[in-house]
């Protein structure tokens, strides 16, 4: 392909470390890539970060400057046949760079190819991804590479970039003044690539390389999320909605929603509603329960945009609900008995053929005092009520005076 055609932000690739936008705590003055580069000295590592926050611009820079031969591979589109030539080249000339992209997704097959010339030192490997490496990544690969997590770029980071593309070579004559770069920063979501390929579609859509607010706006004013459904990313998102509901900060709550909303994932929204009500809230308020069914029937019925209007009721109720989480520590006591022997059998009076069972509805209060637990774990108690609520502060009020019933002789 020729130059000229290649994207903006492949143009403005830096060729050097010192080049490279933002990262500065990998790539600074005597930080740990800048002195490796100094000492002429590379290892194997793994480069993780959002997309468009300079992975590849790093691992091409670090490799311009020691002049190295490399190969570039993407894990999931290159076969194991363009692996193998890889390594034949690296054989041929006693060592090669292999810059490998989506490293996340590598197979076994091309794992096991690649491990013995990692472990030679033959292949020198420079994996990039968006996902976090300690839980994606191979162990086997993870173990023989340095990790390296690069930093979200700022917006400062990416109006220094629209800069250095305004004076360059690829943009002559272009005009452009700063509340128009800040806006293409603010709308590229710390996505440098992303803001390069705004710029450069908003320059050639002007008859005379103008480029305006407006200009903007009528290509794209819709801010770019890291939102990959597949990706850390998105499931950091739907964290940080739980999250914030139960810390009942309902503003917080409020803005992951429309980031869900914003990657049109309904479904995942309902579950996490659904699970907050019982886990969360659970018998603090037990109306939530069906009242997310009602919002999420509601939801369906209306698909989005108006979906979002009884989302935005619902989760603004169930961020300043009182919280309680006891029933699913109950639950969970019981099961952790259950894994580790503390059970045993079912006391004869309340089997299948009992003799001597007390029916409580003949008894005043509808109860009366008999053992149900199996002997070995009779005096177990799961439930711990919280006063976070009238209802469970009554629910803990019955609980208690049943316990005073059954402890009197």
């Amino acid at each position: 392909m020729n130059m000229n055609n290649d994207p903006l932000a492949i143009k403005m690739r830096p060729l050097k470390i010192k080049d490279v936008i933002g990262q500065k705590h990998l790539l600074g003055k005597d930080k740990i890539l800048y002195n490796l580069v100094k000492n002429k000295k590379l290892f194997s590592m793994i480069l993780y970060g959002k997309p468009g926050i300079g992975k590849t611009s790093i691992a091409i820079a670090i490799i311009n400057e020691l002049g190295l031969k490399y190969r570039i591979l993407n894990a999931t589109i290159n076969n194991k046949k363009d692996f193998d030539i890889v390594v034949e080249e690296a054989k041929m000339y006693k060592g090669l760079v292999v810059i490998m992209d989506e490293i996340h997704r590598l197979n076994k097959d091309k794992q096991d190819l690649l491990l013995p010339y990692l472990e030679s030192g033959l292949i020198t490997l420079i994996g990039m991804t968006t996902s976090n490496p300690y839980h994606k990544i191979n162990p086997a690969i993870r173990s023989r590479c340095q990790i390296f997590e690069l930093k979200e770029l700022t917006n400062d980071d990416i109006i220094d970039g629209i800069k250095k593309a305004c004076k360059s070579e690829y943009l002559p004559n272009i005009k452009i003044d700063n509340k128009t770069m800040k806006m293409i920063a603010n709308i590229s979501g710390g996505d440098l690539r992303a803001a390069y390929n705004l710029l450069e579609v908003a320059y050639y859509s002007t008859s005379d390389f103008h480029i305006t607010e407006e200009v903007i706006k009528n290509i794209n004013s819709k801010p770019i999320f890291f939102h990959d459904k597949n990706e850390d990313g998105h499931y950091d998102v739907i964290s940080a909605f739980q999250k914030s509901i139960r810390g009942s900060d309902v503003n917080a709550s409020l803005y992951y929603l429309a980031r869900l909303i914003e990657a049109e994932d309904l479904d995942i929204i309902y579950r996490r509603m659904s699970v907050i009500a019982y886990e969360d809230i659970g018998l603090a308020n037990p109306s939530m329960g069906p009242r997310v069914d009602a919002c999420i029937n509601t939801c369906e019925r209306l698909g989005l945009p108006e979906a979002r209007i009884p989302l935005a009721v619902m989760v603004i109720d169930l961020a300043l609900s009182p919280k309680s989480n006891s029933a699913i520590m109950a639950l969970d006591a019981a099961l952790d008995d259950i894994h580790n022997g503390s059970s045993g059998n079912v006391p004869d009076h309340i089997k299948t053929t009992a003799f001597g069972y007390k029916y409580p509805h003949d008894y005043p209060h509808a109860y009366v005092k008999q053992q149900y637990l199996p002997d070995q774990i009779k005096d177990h108690r799961y439930y711990k009520p919280k006063n976070t609520s009238k209802y469970e502060t009554n629910l803990k009020n019955i609980y208690d005076n049943i316990n005073r019933l059954n402890e009197k002789e």
